[in-house]
């Protein structure tokens, strides 16, 4: 009976190992894509810039941009994006702000008031609001692109403040280049300080934001719009078929299906926009499953489309791990649940050196991932990173520690179960004296994450019984990250 349950289980592990050694192994290309052209693009996008503004000094016609603002119960933070979004130095009446109010709460009342003040001074600010969800954030987006006055249409959600610079500066990489369809900045980070959560968050999204998004848009690669922090030509979102609300990431849908259509993405690192990172476990983790099952929706949608596309075999192959970049969740919960049946077999059939020798070829795809934050945090913090680096071991244990809830995700996407676009709650200035507390829905999940804390304990009991020591820093972080999540689970509740 043992037998019938330990090789299947034994199959189902090394399947998923060599899955996270696909992974791993591709951190290597990234980076080399990115090293190779950084620096001079970098400058080439600085130059572009400067001499954009010196036509613009010089008395260059700027074209009309609508900035759209997606809200729903936002209570916190809707004031802010608001008022940073009016601010951004643009002439008054080349510049029209949308406000997409899905709001049911008091944060109806704030817009009103915010808008009526706003308008008062000169800016041109109208509030949208729907009788029902429909489409969610993609459908508010889709109903006010209806009535925009601009050719260029920028979006912020609700936690961003972007830069009063950001339209003059962004605009250069797009009126000039008629193939380009939308430019997107960098995400930086207002609550990065706030605790250990929020620094390891900020360390992961640098790694995307300054390490992939890099390597794929200057490598003519396939790469997403991040939803906010962008601007896109109307043209291109037209010609893409416009904002669809099939999948619950609708940026990196209708990204694909402009690219699809003949248009190219401009990502600029060096134009910043602040945003506020989930300061709860639960908000993180409902972040997460939101992109985890959305990009696998997308992946499904789209993947055929890619692979029939004239684009390069390289860019096809690269367009794999960016649409399943969150498979490795599953792959690492199927490795956390069968790890045991590999240590139970090794014993009664596989000499004690067989694990260290298997394991040689696994640690380049180990390091690859550390290195890909390490090189982020090189580049952003030349003097800082060896100290932002000791946040890396918190980083890895709350990765392990949402495999469980991103496996779901997946799961989800794959048997096709239709989910609501959940939004994650922002706690916003922590100086305002009224905030709202914006909740996610009780699971039992956390209960599950104790269960899988104690099941990865006793993995690590019987290996070192069986003297696997290869296999303790793995299943330290399997153990320490679904005991974290677990017991924030159960508290945040």
């Amino acid at each position: 009976m043992l037998d019938l349950l330990i090789y299947p289980a034994l199959a189902l592990y090394i399947v998923a190992s060599l899955g996270l050694l696909f992974y791993g192994l591709n951190c290597y290309p990234m980076l080399f894509m990115f090293a190779r052209k950084y620096w001079g693009k970098i400058q080439d996008q600085k130059d572009l810039e400067s001499r954009y503004a010196k036509q613009i000094a010089d008395g260059r016609e700027l074209p009309v941009v609508t900035i759209q603002i997606p809200l729903y119960n936002e209570y916190n933070v809707a004031e802010r994006v608001i008022r940073s979004v009016a601010a951004i130095d643009y002439p008054r009446d080349k510049f029209e702000v949308q406000i997409l109010d899905d709001s049911n709460d008091e944060t109806m009342d704030l817009v009103d008031r915010v808008a009526a003040d706003l308008n008062a001074s000169g800016t041109d600010v109208t509030v949208f609001r729907r009788t029902d969800r429909t489409g969610y954030k993609a459908g508010a987006l889709k109903e006010g692109l209806k009535v925009a006055k601009g050719d260029y249409i920028g979006i912020f959600d609700s936690d961003f403040v972007p830069p009063t610079d950001f339209l003059k500066r962004i605009l250069a990489h797009l009126v000039d280049s008629p193939e380009i369809g939308l430019a997107q900045a960098r995400w930086t980070h207002l609550n990065d300080k706030d605790s250990l959560l929020t620094r390891a968050q900020a360390i992961g999204i640098d790694g995307h934001f300054v390490i992939e998004q890099c390597a794929r848009s200057y490598n003519d690669l396939f790469l997403n719009f991040n939803g906010t922090g962008g601007v896109w030509r109307r043209q291109a979102i037209d010609d893409a078929g416009g904002w669809q609300a099939d999948t619950i990431t609708e940026d990196m849908d209708l990204s694909y299906r402009s690219q699809l259509a003949g248009w190219k993405i401009e990502y600029v690192p060096g134009i910043e926009c602040p945003a506020e990172l989930p300061d709860t476990f639960r908000a993180f983790k409902s972040q997460q499953f939101r992109w985890a099952k959305g990009s696998i929706q997308t992946s499904l949608k789209l993947m055929g489309r890619v692979f029939r596309s004239d684009a390069t075999a390289w860019a096809k192959f690269q367009s794999i791990f960016h649409f399943t970049h969150y498979a490795i969740h599953p792959l690492m919960f199927i490795v956390s649940l069968t790890t045991l049946a590999s240590v139970i077999f090794a014993a009664n059939f596989l000499p004690a050196w067989f694990f260290g020798v298997v394991a040689i070829p696994l640690i380049p795809a180990m390091i690859g991932p550390s290195l890909f934050y390490m090189v982020s945090q090189m580049t952003l913090y030349p003097n800082e990173w060896p100290k932002r680096m000791l946040l890396l071991p918190v980083l890895m244990t709350i990765g392990f520690g949402i495999c469980l809830s991103n496996t779901r995700a997946v799961y989800e996407a794959l048997i096709g179960k239709k989910s609501g676009f959940v939004r994650t709650p922002k706690a916003g200035d922590r100086k305002i004296k009224k905030r709202k507390t914006y909740q996610i829905s009780k699971t039992a999940a956390p209960l599950i994450e104790l269960g899988l804390a104690i099941y990865c304990l006793f993995t690590m009991i019987i290996a070192v019984s069986n003297h696997q020591y290869g296999l303790l820093p793995f299943f330290t972080f399997f153990t320490v990250g679904f005991f974290t999540m677990g017991m924030a689970g159960l508290k945040e509740n």
